[in-house]
This record gives structure tokens, sequence and C-alpha cells, in this order.
């Protein structure tokens, strides 16, 4: 029987993709995971463990081959779920004002309230002084603001995020963790986060979910030991490290299982 606290139920999951019939690659599962009302849940595992075809099979932009993923959100909201993307996902056509608006005209809000809300995203991720520039005029750290304030701008009760900051650099990075960390602590809405960083996982998530190499599959479900509110300080502790280095010694046999398929395919491919 489903659990009401659940936002998130994934049940025995699985996508293969299929380029022909002798040509199936299972990417993930079968996998089982339950994200309960508005916990931050961190995804890590080694590159191609399916970590965001999950991510896209929640988003409804890919359907699973087999199992079933229920998702609990109010049926009269017009944007339930929003994702963000690595490479941002905004639309370069659109100015930063109208990347934030997009959704909420989208959903029909009131222009006033529009006009209210985007000024309040622009000010809370420092855009404001950019409201009228272009994606391509902008730095990448604040074309992922953009996407960011693009999707918590309508409210959604489901975030998706699919390692958002993983093409910037460690300063900028950090100081997005932070802020995300800022908003998230504020509203605590559900929040799916994908990522290689165990640091950042542990800093922003309620749990961390590590998972196996191709077909992904959860090899461990860990809670985050700290206390929330957490500060950025949280990173020098030592008990912080202690954790990182649990995780560690989970995820890097998943790690080194990857190394050695993506070495035997080299292989082959040469004695070709």
């Amino acid at each position: 029987m489903s659990d009401s606290s659940q936002k998130i139920e994934a049940r025995q999951v699985e996508k293969v993709f299929s380029a022909g019939m002798e040509d199936e690659v299972q990417a993930l599962g079968p996998l089982d995971l339950n994200v309960r009302d508005g916990e931050f849940v961190c995804l890590v595992g080694p590159s191609g463990c399916g970590k965001s075809t999950l991510l896209r099979i929640v988003a409804g932009l890919l359907n699973p081959t087999a199992g079933r993923i229920d998702i609990r959100v109010t049926p009269e909201k017009s944007s339930p779920i929003s994702m963000v993307f690595q490479d941002y996902g905004i639309y370069p056509w659109k100015t930063v004002e109208g990347n934030i608006r997009f959704g909420l005209e989208i959903a029909g809000i009131p222009k006033s309230r529009v006009k209210e809300i985007t000024e309040h995203w622009l000010d809370r991720m420092d855009l404001s002084a950019f409201a009228s520039s272009y994606p391509d005029t902008l730095s990448g750290g604040m074309r992922q603001r953009v996407a960011i304030a693009r999707a918590l701008a309508v409210e959604p009760e489901i975030l998706l995020m699919d390692e958002p900051f993983a093409a910037l650099d460690a300063q900028l990075r950090q100081l997005l963790q932070d802020e995300l960390l800022n908003i998230w602590q504020k509203d605590q809405r559900t929040v799916l986060f994908v990522t290689h960083s165990l640091e950042e996982a542990i800093v922003l998530g309620d749990r961390v979910v590590v998972m196996s190499s191709r077909p992904g599959k959860v090899v461990l479900d860990q809670e985050v030991p700290f206390e929330r509110p957490r500060l950025p300080e949280l990173r020098a502790q030592g008990d912080f490290n202690d954790f990182k280095n649990e995780l560690w010694g989970c995820l890097k046999g998943e790690v080194e299982h990857y190394l050695e398929r993506i070495n035997s395919l080299t292989k082959k491919t040469e004695v070709k």
C-alpha cells in the first residue's frame, strides 16, 4: 500500500534504450525509491548509471520500460513539477526577465502578479540589473541563476535538478550551493537532485542515495546526519569529512565497476 506522506514513489522502475534488436542497453533498474513531501534527496553514482534517466522519467519526459512511478501533486496546479538542467535550458531569444516570466504567463497568472513574482526572483537571485539582458551576454553562473529563478517562480511542488552546478568553477559552484541551501531552507519544497559531488550532496540533502553502475540500482540510501538549518561552515567540520569518506567507500566500488566496463569496451574496439 502506498504511503500518503510520499511525494514520489518509484517501484521496480526499469529503462531500456534500444537502437535495434541487438543494441538494447538497460540503463536503469529495477529501482525502488521514495521521496517524502518536503524532502531534499540527492542522487549520486558513476557516469551512465541512469541518474538523469530517472529524473526524466519523474518529469514525464521519458516513459519507464517497466515498473511505475507515482507522483502526488495538486491536480489543479498548472506547474506541479519544474526541472533545472546542467546546460541551463533557458530560452536564448528571451531576456532574463522574459525567461522568468514565461512559465507564469503560460500558467495564466494575472499580469500584476506575474510582475510581482518576477521582480521578487530577479532580486532574490541578484539579477535585477540584468533583467533586459539576453542569455548569451551572461556568465554561466548567471545563466544558471536564471534557470533556477524560472523554475522556482512557478512555485512547483517538486523541483528536479540535473547536475545544475556541474559546469561551473569551484568557487561559483559553492556560492550557488549556498544560495540554493538558503532558498530551500525557507520553503522546503520537495527536491530530487542529481550530482557527482558527494560534498554537494551532503551540504544540500536530507538523504544521499548512491546508485550502482549501469543498470542503475540503489545500493545505499543514507540519511544525512547534520541538523538544519545548515551553514556553509559545515564543510570544515571533521565529522563532515568522516561522513563523506563513509559514502565514498560505497561509491568507489561502483565507479571502479564503471571504469572496468569502459576499459573492456575500449579493448574490444581496439581488437576489431
